[in-house]
């Protein structure tokens, strides 16, 4: 026990020794200031002090020659993706953020002469309206580069600690209970499973190559790519400007420690008292990528049905979304984007959102853009849950049957929208997608996409067809289905391009792993024709004077 106490606190006498080079350091150096170095005293637990240098070299330096040093950001991780590399940066206070206009990907190669060490090329995309945390999307990397960025008005920013996806820690948050939620790639877990937690430990600190700079806690629960850990009470009360510094890993004992990109941030915490009712009743949380084509038309008849809030998870768009949703949200809806650029991973992302919506969202929806409640005999969701979810019965999902539409015939977009212009589906449902209280969650998060694991007491109820369906137009013209060769966002769905799975559900039967439409595309997966939301959009939707309906773009007609 002393042995343990011995290592888990901070001698007095290091800590004297280092506040007395801090001093010092104040002194000699007149451009020192606290932003500089990093000094933390967590008394009681597994830490100790690290000071960084003052000494460093500038974030920025001026390619034109100029050897004075521009305030500028600094490449705070680099993270390689499979098809691009995520470049985080993290700005000087009140500085103004750089636009795609104004930068460059640069590709150093420490192999090749100077004169053709670099590559320059435009980013694919920056995301993030944050000093803290803009992500700039750059090209794939080349064997043996690393990458950097450059402005374009002259100016280059040195590169940061470089990060392959397939092992990586990438989202955490300090849940309301105290707990950190962790989110991990590389575990290789199985899905809907509970691991074993004692093969795991929880660290933090800022340098997770040197573990007797660590805090290191326990591991209370692991699934599939979320861990909860028991958060450290120096992390709890260090102050705000620290937490934002420090990162949260995963470490495999016999293995290692997990790179990690994490910065732990908090949750709101319930309020005392009684619980009060929340802002809103009925949200939806989604994860899409390059569908602001349809985001109006599924925004604006939600809201009609009873939806108060939409929770838009990107993963990594490059189309007109963000402009799109700002015109959604001048015209009244309450929607929000969060950028989510991990790929494969629509489980962990859902589990995110839940967290997210719990403060302010009775019950969620979780669907995607191609997925639209429908409930034969008119009723709101507010109805549709009123009944379902009656006092006293315990009732925390409501699991709704998927209907799977086909091209109906077409060989375009249809003008006025998915639900005016695909008539025709399978006749037997394809999988189910759910409603759920995030409050009576499992603190695992586990879930599979289309239903998530409720606490101990709670109970799902499936709901009857006539009441409340989903109408999947899953199997659109062909332009808009074979964007869905590009990549699955489920953790545990193959890429229809793999040949793994290739019966699996999740793909269209026939089509094996090519991207080839077939002759007869238009007029497959038509078993019934079902015009009932149809009909119900003409008729509660239609502007009888100028026979449109809301989401159509006037003029040049819908998605086009």
């Amino acid at each position: 026990m002393k042995d343990r106490r011995k290592r888990d606190v901070v001698s007095w006498n290091r800590f004297f020794w280092c506040t007395l080079f801090l001093v010092f350091s104040c002194v000699l150096f007149s451009g020192f200031t606290f932003s500089t170095f990093r000094f933390f005293f967590f008394f009681g637990e597994k830490f100790h002090p690290e000071i960084v240098s003052t000494w460093r070299t500038p974030a920025m330096e001026a390619l034109s020659g100029d050897s004075s040093a521009v305030p500028a950001p600094s490449i705070r991780e680099t993270v390689i993706l499979p098809d691009q590399v995520l470049v985080f940066l993290k700005y000087p206070p009140s500085s103004r953020l750089f636009t795609k206009e104004d930068l460059l990907c640069v590709y150093l190669s420490a192999n090749k002469s100077s004169s053709q060490s670099q590559r320059r090329l435009p980013p694919n995309h920056i995301d993030g309206k944050d000093v803290d945390d803009q992500i700039v999307r750059c090209p794939l990397i080349p064997r043996g580069y690393t990458v950097s960025l450059a402005l374009k008005s002259g100016g280059y920013i040195h590169p940061g600690p470089t990060h392959k996806w397939d092992s990586l820690v990438y989202e955490a948050l300090i849940d309301r209970d105290n707990t950190t939620v962790v989110f991990v790639k590389g575990l290789n877990l199985r899905p809907e499973k509970l691991s074993n937690a004692s093969r795991f430990e929880c660290v933090y600190g800022w340098d997770f190559r040197r573990p007797k700079f660590l805090l290191r806690s326990q591991v209370i629960s692991m699934a599939q790519e979320i861990v909860r850990c028991k958060t450290p009470l120096s992390v709890l009360g260090a102050p705000q400007m620290v937490n934002s510094s420090i990162k949260a890993s995963i470490r495999v004992k016999g293995r290692g420690t997990l790179h990690s990109i994490a910065r732990p941030g908090l949750r709101s915490k319930p309020q005392p008292g009684p619980p009060e009712r929340k802002p809103h009743e009925m949200c939806i949380c989604t994860m899409l990528r390059n569908q602001a084509r349809f985001l109006r038309e599924w925004v604006m008849y939600h809201a009609q049905v009873g939806v108060q809030s939409w929770y838009i998870y990107d993963n990594n768009s490059d189309d007109d979304i963000e402009d799109v949703m700002e015109s959604l949200v001048q015209a009244g809806f309450n929607i929000s984007r969060h950028v989510w650029p991990w790929i494969k991973t629509q489980e962990a992302g859902f589990a995110h959102c839940a967290l997210r919506a719990r403060e302010s969202c009775e019950w969620v929806g979780f669907i995607d853009v191609d997925e639209f409640f429908y409930s034969p005999l008119g009723l709101s969701l507010h109805d549709v849950i009123s009944n379902q979810s009656g006092s006293g019965n315990n009732v925390a999902e409501i699991r709704t049957s998927c209907y799977s539409f086909g091209p109906s015939g077409l060989k375009h977009l249809p003008p006025q929208g998915v639900m005016v212009g695909y008539t025709c589906r399978l006749g037997a449902p394809e999988r189910h997608k759910s409603i759920v209280k995030p409050e009576a969650l499992n603190s695992t998060l586990i879930n599979v996409v289309h239903h998530f694991h409720l606490s101990e007491g709670f109970r799902y109820v499936n709901a009857d067809r006539g009441v409340l369906a989903i109408n999947h137009y899953k199997y659109q013209v062909w332009e808009v289905f074979k964007e869905k060769f590009y990549r699955r966002v489920a953790t545990y769905v193959a890429d229809w391009q793999n040949e793994q799975n290739v019966g699996s559900k999740d793909r269209a039967p026939g089509l094996g792993t090519r991207a080839v439409e077939p002759p007869d595309w238009s007029s497959r997966f038509c078993e019934v024709t079902d015009t009932g939301l149809r009909n119900l959009v003409l008729q509660k939707f239609m502007d009888p004077l100028t026979n449109h309906l809301p989401w159509e773009e006037l003029g040049r007609g819908y998605g086009n």
